[in-house]
């Protein structure tokens, strides 16, 4: 199977939600009337498109048919796939990592989000381009997180620094520091906690990773990661806008898209937060953690 048949083999569920809702929707000679736009708006709402976009949609059709560019009901889907693209585009910027020089990225989001299985198919794909890969398993209140990552490390060929359940996350990335300083030229993927239960504890602590970093490593990190589960929809957007409040995220990963009808929300997530998306994982394999391309997404979820 090629790469773009696995994108929408992953988008399935999404496209199904989406693409045959919409396919029925403006079946046959519909008239463009208030009745279609109702059920346009429930249907772009239903896929968490957002309210922003779907109100933009509607009245750019609106315009349209004003205009008399739009005669035609099944034409929505082109007007549709433009404003995705639109929008999709400006998101589209693949991280770039330059060899021989350490780079620091720190991973953020909350338990269960599949960040630490995001660092490893990431460090397997550095590894693979030649990079070479620390891991930091700063995530140290629980056991199951810095077990994880060292399992990944083992996996893709990339050293784990450590320390024991419930040490100082600071302390862990403080060591980290040191080997860089000491000469390793890599990329440093710093694993952190992500419970949301006790969000200024979390915040606090997430703080004040980034601050040992930048004090240690003036420049550092590079890159604020943060891993949203694409199957919460809605949810993942309020999570963005809270990282991206307390910490200051630098690009997006989008996970499980394979599992939800709400793969629309990448297109809220662009459209509300103007935050780059730079991977989206549409399965269980090493390589279905993949850069995000605006033209292949909305080719894979409407064509």
């Amino acid at each position: 199977m090629g790469l773009f048949d696995k994108l929408k083999a992953g988008l399935t569920k999404t496209r199904d939600a989406l693409t045959k809702n919409l396919d029925q929707l403006v079946f046959g000679k519909r008239v463009l009337d208030q009745a279609l736009y109702d059920e346009l708006e429930e249907l772009m709402i239903s896929a968490d498109m957002g309210p922003q976009f779907t109100f933009d949609l509607i009245e750019d059709v609106k315009q349209r048919v004003k205009r008399r560019e739009l005669s035609d009901a099944s034409q929505i889907k082109k007007v549709l796939q433009e404003r995705m693209i639109a929008i999709l585009r400006q998101m589209e910027k693949p991280l770039s990592i330059p060899k021989n020089r350490p780079f620091v990225i720190m991973a953020v989001g909350v338990n269960g989000s599949g960040k630490t299985t995001t660092i490893g198919k990431l460090a397997h794909q550095l590894r693979r381009d030649g990079h070479e890969v620390l891991l930091v398993a700063a995530d140290t209140f629980r056991a199951a997180a810095i077990e994880q990552l060292e399992v990944w490390g083992g996996r893709v060929g990339a050293p784990v620094v450590k320390q024991k359940m419930n040490a100082d996350p600071a302390a862990v990335v403080f060591d980290a520091a040191g080997k860089i300083k000491g000469g390793f030229n890599g990329v440093v993927i710093v694993d952190t906690a992500g419970r949301l239960h006790t969000r200024t504890n979390l915040m606090e602590e997430l703080k004040k990773v980034k601050r040992v970093i930048s004090r240690e490593l003036p420049g550092a990190p590079e890159e604020i990661l943060l891993v949203l589960d694409a199957t919460t929809g809605q949810n993942a957007v309020i999570q963005a806008k809270m990282f991206r409040e307390d910490i200051g995220v630098t690009g997006i990963v989008l996970t499980k898209l394979d599992g939800t009808s709400k793969g629309g929300v990448v297109v809220r997530i662009a459209g509300e937060l103007g935050l780059p998306v730079r991977f989206i994982g549409v399965g269980e394999g090493l390589e279905d953690l993949r850069p995000f391309d605006s033209g292949d997404f909305t080719a894979a979820l409407l064509d």
